[in-house]
């Protein structure tokens, strides 16, 4: 198995298939022997569950996932990597790589397809410059993941780890924490990638309710609430809501006194349970 968080690998493997890192994907790779291994032990319950991996890079999180789970199934946009996952990856019966961009595609259909009735969760280092669509792809979808564990940005791990109502809380905050617990599990220091970030990261963990809040449907509803909501954090809720959703003032204040909020409350105020009431209030 190919070291992949040596240096001297890393430039061997991109001056052998002519491959350059790139900027608007993200593409900053791993090179803390111990990160990746962290990320596969806390992410993988059993061998039996299946996993998503989104974006591979040269497959360094990708050989520690393989090593603790029956199957991996990656999805991974930039092509260039093929020849170098051909390397990479050799050996590794377990894992097959999906070339697609994971925004694009249909969740349920694509884990009927690649893993069957098997339980299914998602490990994987994030672009920073769509963290937040990603997550919201996974949590807006209505299939039911075992768990998420993802590496982001630092600064992003403090938004989906915090409270609903909370100043650090956002529209990805709300998704996350309707749909399951978030808990950051450890920090990884900037010097810990190649090329360098100007920022450091965090692993966290979301683990999906085994009891659902809310119905699938409920749940689409509410966070088109939030997201109207968020666009526009600064103004009064009404204000946001009604403009978001273009509905009139007089029924969106009717709807917050029904759930016993004030006329000039602000929508990062509003906890979950007043997030799921406010959508029946709406609706009525």
């Amino acid at each position: 198995m190919l070291e992949l968080t040596d240096m001297q690998v890393i430039r061997a493997l991109s001056k052998r298939y002519d491959f350059s890192f790139s900027k608007g994907l993200g593409q900053n790779f791993l090179i803390d022997p111990e990160v990746c291994p962290a990320i596969a032990e806390y992410g993988i319950p059993s061998r039996e569950c299946g996993v998503l991996e989104i974006g591979t890079g040269f497959g360094v999180l990708t050989q520690q996932l393989a090593l603790r789970s029956e199957q991996v199934t990656a999805v991974e946009l930039d092509r260039r990597l093929k020849p170098v996952l051909a390397e990479t990856l050799a050996g590794f019966d377990n894992v097959s790589i999906v070339w697609q961009d994971i925004m694009k595609v249909s969740l349920r259909d694509f884990l009927e397809a690649h893993f069957g009735s098997r339980e299914v969760a998602v490990c994987a280092n994030l672009p920073y410059y769509i963290t937040s669509p990603i997550l919201m792809h996974l949590l807006e979808s209505d299939v039911q993941l075992r768990s998420i564990t993802v590496m982001v940005q630092k600064e992003a791990a403090d938004r989906l780890c915090a409270e609903i109502g909370s100043r650090d809380a956002g529209a990805v905050t709300a998704a996350v924490r309707l749909r399951g617990h978030a808990e950051q599990l450890f920090e990884v220091p900037r010097t810990s990638f190649y090329p360098s970030p100007k920022v450091d990261s965090a692993v966290i963990r979301i683990t999906p309710y085994e009891t659902p809040l809310c119905t699938p449907e409920k749940l689409s509803r509410v966070l088109r609430i939030v997201k109207a909501g968020f666009a526009q954090r600064r103004k009064t809720a009404v204000n946001a809501l009604a403009s978001g959703l273009a509905l009139p003032k007089e029924q969106v204040t009717e709807a917050l006194a029904a759930v016993g909020q004030p006329a000039n409350v602000r929508f990062e105020q509003l906890s979950a349970e007043t997030l799921l009431a406010l959508a029946d209030a709406m609706q009525q």
